[in-house]
């Protein structure tokens, strides 16, 4: 076979790969698919398919990867305009990341206050938008892609503020799943039994979340273990890892654990930590008899 024979069945053969993963492709992948091709050879190819604007290229956490354009659905920038042109480009190499306006005047070697034009005539045709990431940055990407978790912050964010109820209440339905998982466990008469019954995977918990409606979004595995590995760290649950087929890999196991030291009474006495301590005094306005903290130990 010829050499550009080669390169034209290796291009087939790419292309096949990434419309089999639509959802993108990493170069470890595409190189594993096709143990024939070299790493050089793989370049070529990729930098061929971006140029004839034949795929994208997006970033999921810190691997980059590669995915087919829709040729019919693709928006395209059908300006005359070489500098606008120049622009757009740039930008839909960004991908989901984004791409702001101070990068643009290096890459594209314009001045900013023409960059700062061709966006705003780019976001008035719809062709890109605008994102302001959680650190408060502005950046710019194709109209139709959903910015990455770098530029949002993930699901618990909403525009730049963290969602602390919101992941307050997803820990406390977590815990109180778990909980009653381990209250079941504890029939069975086999400890053995009992602890491995006691345990659930970040899977079925995620699957349990999302079906009592509580979040707007479809949450991921990788969402619901962010919340747990928060009750770890609080010493409410503890993971265990086990092993499964070579196909379907390892899977994280959670259940509620007790703290291997419990407080005394007296480490919890609100006094310890209260502001207006020196304050406190019988017959005071801030005084033992009348505090409501005081009362809550008390009762405890």
């Amino acid at each position: 076979m010829s050499e550009e024979n080669l390169f034209s069945d290796l291009e087939v053969r790419i292309t096949e790969a990434m419309a089999r993963c639509p959802k993108g492709v990493s170069n470890k992948t595409l190189l594993e698919a096709i143990p024939s091709m070299s790493t050089a050879q793989l370049v070529e190819i990729l930098n061929k398919l971006i140029s004839q604007d034949k795929i994208q290229i997006l970033s999921k956490g810190k691997q980059l990867v590669y995915m087919l354009k829709d040729q019919k659905a693709t928006k395209k920038c059908s300006s005359t305009d070489v500098e606008e042109n120049l622009v757009f480009q740039a930008v839909e190499r960004a991908g989901n990341n984004g791409v702001s306006s101070k990068d643009l005047k290096f890459s594209c070697n314009l001045p900013q206050a023409q960059i700062t034009k061709i966006l705003k005539g780019l976001e008035g045709k719809k062709l890109i938008k605008c994102v302001v990431s959680t650190s408060k940055k502005k950046v710019f990407m194709l109209f139709d892609l959903e910015p990455s978790h770098s530029i949002t912050g993930g699901t618990f964010y909403s525009g730049q503020e963290f969602e602390s109820e919101f992941v307050d209440v997803l820990s406390e339905q977590c815990y109180r799943y778990l909980l009653q998982n381990k209250t079941v466990a504890e029939k069975l008469t086999d400890p053995i039994s009992q602890r491995n019954a006691s345990f659930k995977s970040s899977k079925d918990i995620c699957t349990y979340i999302n079906g009592l409606k509580i979040s707007k979004v479809q949450l991921s595995v990788q969402d619901i273990e962010t919340v747990l590995e928060a009750l770890i760290y609080d010493a409410k649950l503890e993971k265990s890892i086990t092993m499964n087929t070579p196909a379907k890999g390892s899977e994280n196991l959670y259940r509620v654990t007790k703290p291997l030291v419990s407080s005394v009474g007296l480490m919890r006495m609100p006094c310890g930590v209260c502001h207006v301590f020196k304050d406190c005094h019988k017959g005071g306005i801030i005084s033992p008899s009348t505090c409501v903290y005081m009362k809550e130990w008390l009762e405890f």
